[in-house]
């Protein structure tokens, strides 16, 4: 009798010894993450006409079979509020961390690699820009040109590009000393073909981690902008938002006011047990202090 062995996937072999390696803790932020992303997506196929509803269960009612997380200050359901307000929530702050980490990535690795007068003009016009406190810049430019999702997303980014610079500029100098880089150089290799080939897929590790921690910031800033009302305007709405909006029930703890709260909570502790399985996450962490 001929016995048929079933040989697994190399993808899902690889899938696995990836995972295997990640504690218990990790796997459960990446499952809390991933869990909030599957309600990013959904709430894009919820018609407007779900958002405005109002319940004739009154304003700030308790949990209950109708609605899971209660009313808000208008009576709607806070369930549909806070499914509508994940996408704006993890999308903004994405977008602004991928614009962030990609631009502060590409003029890091320049300057390491250049040296000179670039990597001196970069860095002295970025370290400017640290000086400023990101919540009185984004204050002072969205009081200027108003507030819109687009603006957002520049502001975030602008903020945390310097960031992202000095360390992947810290770890691509290092990594341009080494003697695998200066062989490329002898071989007459250019500045392109030894960033994207020699220093870049060094350093992949500590940018992941960083880029996990950037999404975090920009999370917390964007947050607290919609908290002061300036952030993503109505009829949008974002946790930070929400918050904001339904204050009237802290008095008595009401679940309209926590819920968000808690969303946000959960998904900055789910991104940092993330950051902590991922490797490299020490050396960034080591290079930002």
């Amino acid at each position: 009798m001929n016995v048929v062995t079933l040989v697994p996937s190399t993808a899902a072999t690889k899938r696995r010894a990836w995972l295997a390696g990640w504690s218990r803790a990790g796997k459960f932020g990446l499952a809390v993450l991933a869990f909030w992303v599957a309600v990013a997506i959904y709430a894009c196929f919820i018609p407007d006409s779900a958002l405005g509803e109002m319940s004739d269960a009154g304003v700030f009612q308790g949990m209950g079979a109708q609605h899971w997380l209660g009313t808000d200050y208008l009576g709607r359901d806070m369930l549909t509020r806070i499914i509508v307000g994940t996408p704006y929530t993890i999308g903004v702050a994405f977008v602004a961390t991928l614009i962030a980490c990609g631009v502060g990535a590409v003029l890091g690795l320049l300057a390491a690699v250049t040296g000179g007068w670039v990597d001196s003009a970069l860095s002295r016009l970025l370290d400017t820009l640290v000086s400023i406190p990101s919540k009185m810049f984004a204050l002072v430019v969205i009081a200027g040109f108003g507030s819109s999702v687009t603006l957002l997303i520049a502001v975030a980014a602008i903020v945390y590009t310097p960031g992202a610079y000095r360390i992947i500029r810290s770890l691509a100098v290092n990594i341009n000393a080494m003697d695998y880089v200066l062989v490329a150089r002898a071989r007459g290799e250019g500045h392109g073909y030894v960033m994207r080939r020699e220093i870049l897929p060094n350093i992949t590790g500590p940018l992941l981690a960083d880029m996990g921690l950037r999404f975090v910031y920009a999370l917390r800033l964007l947050a607290s902008l919609s908290f002061l009302g300036l952030g993503v305007q109505p009829p949008m709405a974002d946790w930070g938002s929400l918050v904001r909006e339904n204050l009237g029930a802290l008095p008595v703890g009401g679940v309209s006011v926590l819920a968000p709260a808690f969303a946000i909570a959960a998904l900055t502790i789910a991104v940092n047990l993330v950051i902590d399985n991922l490797p490299g996450h020490t050396d960034a962490d080591r290079e930002r202090k």
